[in-house]
């Protein structure tokens, strides 16, 4: 793995292997959406001084206005005794030949408008672009399907799901804000354009309930209307196949806009259809979630996410145990290792309290440069996909940084060989909103795969390290062993990726769940093959 791009520190070397950055990739990463805050900060300090700027303009405005005013209540009550003095017409005929025209064709508006959108530019290229906007909608209905949140709780700023027919928080955050009609017309209008009718339909239904509440009343900062959601809604609703209700909501547009063509076509469309055949009303509860084509394993994915941990407990299967754990290593004789074994088949175990405070710390800002997009091996080849929304870095450090002391600590722990290349350089990844990582495998499943490209076989194993803690959500999820690991911050997670035969363990089909609430980091330290052949004996038994 070749690492392009050295980065030294005061303390140490540290090497960051960097993914090309493409535009619209904020919302992969929740430290780039967290470093947003200060770009608006700065563009409200502009808009107060644009209002600033108008206010005087406004006051100057104003006191011409007062002055004209006051001539025409006093001083022109009878004209021809005011025009009768030459002073008084002179100052008649310049203010209608040139004040007027200085206030009407000011150029002072137009100067505060351009300094206040030079000021936008500057900041420009750190907003958000139209991607991170869809990106965030989509991680919105992530968290609403793999939850099985409520939209209309959502709305409100709540995470619910219903439970024998009633609401039910499963999550109060501390902080939350309500969305708007125009916040739910933008969420809906990304899964109209991509013909996602399931979607599309439940937000801006609560789009059209919000622009009704204020009574269609637009303000200048919405991209969307009343209008805007009853057009996009009614051709929803016709696509899920309640024409019925599409009809509807048409005839309601038409009241707002009764000379729109398109909408009286499809006004005579529905009428026709509802005559030929029975209407059909999937309003509500009749909408039906289409099925997954790719994520065969999707009903199990979410269920295990929405248990936020469930492992076996150890009443149920004797043979899991905790300990402290020293690997009759003697350096952790005097401070053994919290050991808890999850599960036996496949082999899973957690490291209670593996990283300090301090290290996780340094990690994180040591991989914040070199964040970039989180991508999967597609053949021989990486490419970003959206079953993950992450940013990582990977990082190498010499044997006295912080980095160095994580490898010879992982080294301890499990008795590998981990220095590079039988171990990879540590990954750190970052969560985006809604950020997550579909079910996959560790070891590569194919022989084109980048991941022999270090030439010392298969991933054996793999050590992930939680470096932040989360609120709710991001959950270890194991789909074919059936249970998952909530992120506990400093613990170390460790499976075995390969049987000793060599052949990829199909129980390690894993699943980083979405993050409902948190900003989650993690450390991943994949370990190869060879450099093992004492530490990690291989089999020629094939059932082992």
């Amino acid at each position: 793995m070749k690492c392009p791009v050295c980065v030294y520190y005061g303390w140490a070397l540290t090497t960051v292997a960097v993914i090309h950055v493409s535009v619209g990739e904020m919302y992969t990463s929740l430290l780039n959406v967290k470093q947003a805050i200060s770009v608006e900060r700065k563009l409200i300090d502009y808009l107060r001084t644009y209002i600033d700027d108008e206010l005087e303009r406004l006051q100057d405005v104003k006191r011409f206005y007062a002055k004209v005013s006051n001539l025409h209540a006093e001083l022109y009550k009878g004209p021809a005794t005011a025009m009768s003095n030459p002073l008084v017409a002179f100052t008649l005929i310049k203010r209608l030949h040139s004040e007027w025209m200085n206030v009407v064709y000011s150029n002072e508006a137009l100067e505060n408008t351009q300094a206040f959108r030079s000021s936008y530019k500057e900041e420009e290229e750190d907003l958000p672009k139209l991607e991170d906007l869809q990106g965030a909608a989509k991680g919105l209905m992530r968290l609403q399907d793999v939850y099985a949140l409520q939209v209309a709780s959502l709305v409100r700023g709540r995470f619910q799901r219903v439970t024998d027919g009633e609401p039910s928080d499963i999550y109060l955050p501390v902080v939350s804000v309500p969305l708007s009609g125009d916040d739910c017309f933008l969420v809906g209008k990304v899964a109209y354009e991509q013909e996602d009718y399931y979607h599309s339909v439940q937000w801006l239904e609560e789009s059209v309930r919000l622009f009704r509440g204020r009574g269609g009343e637009w303000s200048p900062e919405n991209e969307g209307t009343l209008e805007d959601a009853l057009d996009h809604l009614a051709f929803s609703h016709f696509k899920t196949g309640n024409v019925s209700y599409a009809l509807s909501l048409s005839q309601e547009l038409l009241h707002y806009d009764p000379l729109n063509v398109r909408v009286l076509k499809n006004v005579e469309k529905y009428e026709k259809l509802l005559v030929s055949s029975p209407p059909k009303s999937l309003r509500g509860g009749g909408l039906k979630r289409p099925s997954s084509t790719y994520l065969r394993t999707r009903n199990t994915y979410e269920r295990l996410c929405q248990s936020h941990g469930s492992q076996p407990a150890h009443s149920d299967n004797p043979r899991l145990f905790c300990d402290n754990f020293t690997n009759d290593d003697p350096r952790l004789l005097l401070l053994p290792v919290r050991r808890e074994v999850l599960s036996l088949h496949p082999y899973v175990v957690l490291y209670h309290d593996f990283i300090t405070d301090t290290e996780a710390q340094e990690i994180k800002a040591l991989a914040q440069q070199g964040l970039r997009r989180s991508v999967v091996a597609t053949g021989e080849k990486q490419a970003t996909a959206e079953y993950r929304i992450s940013k990582s870095a990977w990082l190498k450090g010499s044997e006295q940084s912080t980095v160095g002391r994580l490898d010879q600590k992982i080294s301890t722990l499990t008795g590998l060989n981990v220095k590079h290349p039988y171990g990879e350089y540590l990954q750190v990844v970052n969560y985006g909103i809604g950020g997550h990582y579909e079910p996959h495998f560790d070891h590569a499943t194919s022989p084109s795969s980048p991941v022999f490209q270090l030439k010392t076989g298969n991933r054996v194993a793999t050590f992930m390290i939680y470096l932040s803690s989360v609120e709710a959500g991001g959950t270890t999820a194991f789909i074919y062993a059936n249970f998952s690991v909530p992120v506990i911050e400093k613990a170390a997670l460790f499976w075995w990726n390969l049987h000793r035969n060599g052949q990829g363990d199909e129980d390690t089909l894993h699943a980083g769940c979405p993050v409902l609430i948190g900003d989650k980091w993690v450390a991943n330290k994949w370990i190869h093959e060879y450099g093992q052949e004492f530490q990690h004996r291989c089999s020629l038994n094939p059932e082992e």
